[in-house]
């Protein structure tokens, strides 16, 4: 069962707090049976679920039906330029991304991937970029988040707030108009190995001390190979060190849960224990399979 040919997507939308938008695009996932809906993730401070639809890899057209239904539904129901929460976001639906399960080849998902950015940006006319398996130049998610200004909150408090500044976009999209409607900002989506996601509850109040132990963490600053990470405030008294890790077999959540740890003690703070946003790889699968046999 493990060894089956599936397909991963996470579907990341910019609200959780608006229950009648969900509901809408929950009921336009559920038209889609073969390619269902295996977990759900809300966050109400950060102000953004996330999706994970899991489908056969021969089934590529119901999978890309029941996301792009998701992705209208979402459009249709939510402003982007009303949206606040203290996650930064690029559009009403954020992010989505395709990974390979079981044996399922990433040049399969890729091609899934780049035929789903071409429809959402000429169908539903949202300026659309690419990234990894599904663009040319295997660029990265980052780089293109840099490039937008992701990184930096707009709003008091480190929060991110309203549309995008401006209808005029600093890197020209891969798919769509090359201008942004503010009502729904801009969409990325991309194919990659799996990535896990974890997120590290720091007790503190100050921000920037937790920048320092998140920039200290990411391969970037020096820190762990193939992991990504930066402070969000999360609920009273806590920032979190929220994790990207790209290479989960190699650098898991163990390793970035102690030196997080490590690293609060040499600041003085506090670390409680991290969780992950999703399923493990195998219990998605599984998760798939019960839901399909019912």
């Amino acid at each position: 069962m493990l060894k089956s040919a599936l397909t991963c997507c996470k579907v990341y939308i910019s609200e959780t707090r608006n229950k009648s938008a969900l509901e809408s695009i929950e009921r336009a996932a559920k038209l889609f049976p073969d390619a269902p809906i295996v977990n759900k993730f809300e966050d109400h401070t950060y102000n953004r679920v996330g999706y994970t639809l899991v489908s056969k890899s021969s089934d590529s057209s119901s999978k890309n039906a029941a996301v792009f239904s998701m992705v209208k539904a979402a459009y249709e129901s939510i402003d982007f330029d009303l949206h606040s929460g203290s996650h930064p976001r690029l559009g009403v639906v954020d992010h989505i991304c395709f990974h390979p399960l079981g044996s399922t080849s990433l040049d399969q998902v890729a091609i899934t991937a780049k035929a789903l950015a071409k429809d959402v940006g000429s169908i539903l006319q949202v300026p659309t970029y690419t990234y990894g398996a599904a663009h040319k130049e295997q660029r990265s998610l980052d780089a293109i988040r840099r490039e937008l200004g992701y990184f930096k909150p707009n709003a008091t408090g480190h929060q991110w707030s309203g549309g995008l500044q401006s209808a005029v976009l600093p890197l020209e999209p891969d798919e769509g108009p090359v201008q942004a409607v503010k009502a729904k900002g801009v969409a990325v989506i991309g194919a990659t190995k799996w990535v896990d996601n974890y997120n590290v509850p720091v007790f503190c109040t100050d921000i920037s001390t937790v920048r320092r132990i998140a920039k200290r963490v990411s391969g970037r600053g020096g820190g762990l190979a193939s992991v990504q990470s930066m402070a969000l405030v999360h609920d009273n008294n806590v920032i979190e060190v929220a994790c990207n890790l790209l290479e989960p077999s190699a650098v898991g959540g163990e390793q970035v849960q102690g030196l997080v740890e490590q690293l609060g003690t040499e600041a003085g703070v506090s670390v409680g224990k991290g969780y992950f946003t999703d399923l493990s790889q195998d219990d998605i699968i599984q998760a798939y399979f019960k839901l399909t046999s019912s």
